[in-house]
């Protein structure tokens, strides 16, 4: 069920007006947790059992970490772990095994290559993790503040956490300590309409306008078909595509922000305008925020972080990355991809600790750009994940600066990704100019209505969301 369907817009019309009656109060997390499951139904119904299985165990792992005998609750806290991981890794990486491993004839490789891959697999697991993970450190609040005393209780708020529609198959990933102590009776007076109206009228436009149009012209940069078109018109699809993803997955968890606003639940900000980092570091703290700060807070710091000399904080940099490279995706593209992050952090990290490059205009403005050209080649592994085809497009650019450019392409890519890059340039006038920035806003709610006017006459054919398949 696609967030731009009239199935879940149904979804979400219903669950609201039964969540706000006087007479459900008290059942608001049950009338979430059962829209949550039927959303979920909608594509694969028979893998509703495996969400409630990993529910099921993180709620009893997490129960018996905080309710169960003390020299126990460390065994408990491993279990929930490992049972996430082996979830995820069961159902997510069997295919790579299988091809990396075996035939498709053998029986073993047959068996693999059959394994469903589960919707949002990916982030439940993950916020299972979280969860074991907290409240077996009770870093952030009292355990028993996170883990209720009543079993059923407790039963009901993991399940919710795991399940929570809005951001159940593609994030942001949620923390256990950010998200169950606002499991409260919610009211109608609460909701903050105007930030929840310009996060839905922004994710929507981001999707379903940029996202879901130049996916069409993107699309040409599978293989064979980038073979036979020129130089310029390869460059130019790849810059779209950097676009598009952008647009695609930040659109995605504004919508996410939005519809979980609705609901009285406050998630964190997943995108904060990636394009105009000037470092691989400050991207990483702009692009996908609810994972790089998961995986910095449960595998980066865990390693020992940069506690334990130069060369162990590079390998443990190196090693977070390709891990969540591989959280991206059963290929080893995803893999090389992360990888080239891990090096890139290291490499900056060497380099600053040598060098120190006067902080002017001009100096900041080609090191946004030498960034945005950096992330936006590597993106290619997103697109192609198959190796071989990543080298013959690399090698295709070189090889076709003769051939006739497709002009319908490059004209189509670029127009639609000007509101993206001044959707990026608001940003920068908000941080070095706040009077222009002042000027500017007086018009707010001009943009956002001429942006619903675009979303209902100008969107794209429909697309599934690009992280859909992590």
């Amino acid at each position: 069920m696609l967030f731009n369907s009239f199935d879940f817009a149904r979804l979400v019309l219903v669950t609201f007006a039964l969540y706000y009656l006087p007479f459900m109060a008290k059942r608001q997390v049950i009338i979430l947790i059962l829209s949550s499951l039927l959303f979920y139904a909608s594509s694969q119904p028979v893998l509703v059992i495996l969400l409630v299985s990993s529910a099921t165990v993180n709620c009893l792992t997490s129960y018996f970490v905080v309710h169960g005998k003390v020299h126990y609750q460390k065994a408990f806290a491993i279990v929930g772990v490992m049972a996430n991981l082996f979830i995820l890794a069961f159902f997510k990486y069997s295919p790579l095994v299988a091809n990396t491993f075996f035939q498709s004839s053998d029986s073993i490789g047959h068996f693999l290559l059959s394994i469903p891959l589960p919707v949002g697999i990916s982030f439940y697991t993950f916020q299972g993790i979280s969860l074991v993970m907290d409240v077996f450190k009770g870093k952030y609040t009292s355990r028993t503040d996170t883990v209720a005393h009543s079993f059923l209780k407790h039963c009901r708020n993991t399940l919710f956490f795991i399940s929570f529609f809005p951001q159940l198959v593609a994030g942001p990933i949620v923390k256990a300590h950010e998200f169950l102590p606002q499991i409260t009776k919610k009211s109608l007076r609460n909701i903050d309409w105007e930030t929840c109206f310009k996060n839905l009228v922004m994710g929507y436009f981001l999707k379903m306008v940029i996202a879901d149009n130049l996916k069409d012209f993107t699309f040409w940069i599978m293989y064979p078909y980038f073979q036979q078109l020129s130089s310029l018109t390869l460059l130019v699809m790849l810059f779209g595509y950097s676009i598009q993803i952008f647009a695609d997955f930040a659109g995605y968890s504004l919508i996410a922000i939005g519809i979980a606003g609705l609901f009285g639940y406050q998630l964190k900000m997943n995108f904060n305008f990636p394009y105009i980092a000037t470092s691989f570091s400050e991207f990483w703290k702009r692009w996908h925020i609810s994972l790089s700060s998961f995986l910095k807070e449960y595998l980066y710091i865990p390693l020992g972080g940069n506690r334990k000399g130069p060369f162990q904080t590079y390998l443990n940099l190196l090693i977070t990355m390709l891990l969540g490279g591989l959280w991206h995706g059963a290929a080893w593209s995803y893999a090389v991809w992360g990888c080239f992050h891990g090096l890139a952090l290291a490499i900056e990290r060497i380099l600053t600790s040598w060098f120190t490059l006067r902080s002017s205009k001009a100096v900041q403005f080609f090191k946004g750009i030498l960034i945005f050209c950096l992330v936006t080649w590597a993106w290619l592994l997103f697109k192609l994940p198959q190796f071989e085809h990543v080298m013959a497009y690399m090698h295709t650019i070189r090889s076709n600066w003769m051939v006739e450019d497709h002009y319908k392409i490059i004209t189509y890519c670029l127009l639609y990704s000007l509101p993206v890059i001044a959707y990026h340039i608001a940003y920068l006038l908000k941080e070095h100019s706040p009077l222009k920035y002042q000027q500017m806003i007086r018009f707010d709610y001009s943009v956002y209505g001429f942006l619903l006017f675009m979303i209902f006459t100008n969107s794209g054919t429909t697309g599934a969301f690009i992280y859909f398949q992590f």
